[in-house]
């Protein structure tokens, strides 16, 4: 896919913190805490296929548990043309998970891909530097479908963005009333978060020793449903989109959890306390190559939904330990 041109956008400049890779997330609403999960389910790339999509939610929903957790792994969008179906299939699972007893918000999270992050600069288009450069690579990028799906039109983007700042922007808010217009649709945008980790200290309620909501029970604590907590400790499992650069902390990936995707596929060695990754989406994903991909450290859930192949789904404990793997 390559690295995409230079946006200039607003909130592209990275957090340089330099602190622990996980130690202080200064900024909660960028990654989940997961805290100490009973299991965590993991869907990679959906690149809206919501048939099979539709089949995942439904081993998932005879399989789910309080005291799990659900993580999107990104790129749910782009590629196939039913965008607007996938994201009511995903904000209806979400309700229907919602309604299990023992169940909370923060139990169901959703990563920033590739394809999300492009379609979010995409409605900022008119801040860009070189519109047309930035538009006319996004599109070879598979947000195409995306873009049609919300009512927008290619050549009527191109002709917007050679005419200046004030067209472009009449066209990019054509966009984003379009997003708004469909229930739930701007919420979950909105939504996204950058990375997802088990471990730190937990609490429903209230934030924990890392500054952030955590979303697990406490250690040694039993719900209704008769799962004791985990008190092994540490942070030992990160869910990410597509890479990471091991350089840097979590708090200064950037654009690496989505073009980072090189240096995950060599890592052998745990980054920081995380002793498995998980990514959903592997770029260089072909009918010939796994797509499913188990190495010393790294779990690739890629099985090129959207683009000719499966849809796959992996369960793990809050420690790494894949325990269930299955795809559509």
């Amino acid at each position: 896919m390559g690295l995409p041109p230079r946006l200039d956008l607003p909130g592209r400049q990275a957090n340089r913190h330099a602190g622990a890779v996980v130690g202080t997330v200064e900024d909660g609403s960028r990654f989940a805490s997961l805290g100490r999960p009973r299991r965590v389910w993991a869907i990679g790339a959906i690149h809206a296929e919501p048939e099979r999509l539709d089949v995942i939610h439904q081993a998932i929903g005879q399989r789910f548990r309080p005291g799990d957790r659900l993580v999107y792994l990104g790129n749910m969008i782009g590629f196939g043309a039913s965008v607007v179906e996938t994201v009511d299939r995903l904000l209806a699972f979400r309700i229907a998970l919602l309604a299990l007893p023992g169940m909370f918000a923060s139990d169901i999270v959703y990563l920033r891909g590739q394809q999300e992050e492009m379609w979010q600069k995409l409605l900022q288009l008119h801040f860009a530097p070189d519109p047309r450069t930035v538009l006319d690579w996004m599109l070879r990028q598979g947000v195409a479908p995306t873009l049609a799906a919300y009512g927008g039109n290619q050549d009527a983007g191109m002709a917007a963005a050679r005419g200046g700042a004030v067209m472009l922007g009449r066209w990019t808010r054509e966009l984003r009333q379009a997003v708004a217009a469909r229930p739930g649709h701007e919420a979950l945008f909105n939504a996204l978060r950058r990375a997802a980790y088990t471990g730190g200290q937990t609490g429903k309620n209230g934030p924990g020793k890392d500054g952030v909501t955590n979303a697990g029970a406490p250690d040694g604590a039993s719900n209704d449903d008769g799962w004791t907590g985990s008190n092994r400790g540490g942070g030992s499992l990160l869910l990410v989109n597509s890479g990471i650069d091991p350089r840097r902390p979590l708090t200064g990936q950037g654009d690496a959890f989505w073009w980072g995707s090189a240096a995950f596929a060599r890592l052998e060695q745990p980054y920081g306390g995380f002793r498995r990754l998980v990514r959903g989406y592997d770029p260089s994903w072909s009918p010939e190559s796994p797509g499913v991909d188990v190495g010393p450290v790294t779990v690739t859930l890629d099985g090129g939904c959207g683009r000719g192949g499966y849809l796959v789904c992996a369960c793990f404990d809050s420690f790494g330990e894949m325990l269930d793997l299955f795809q559509a």
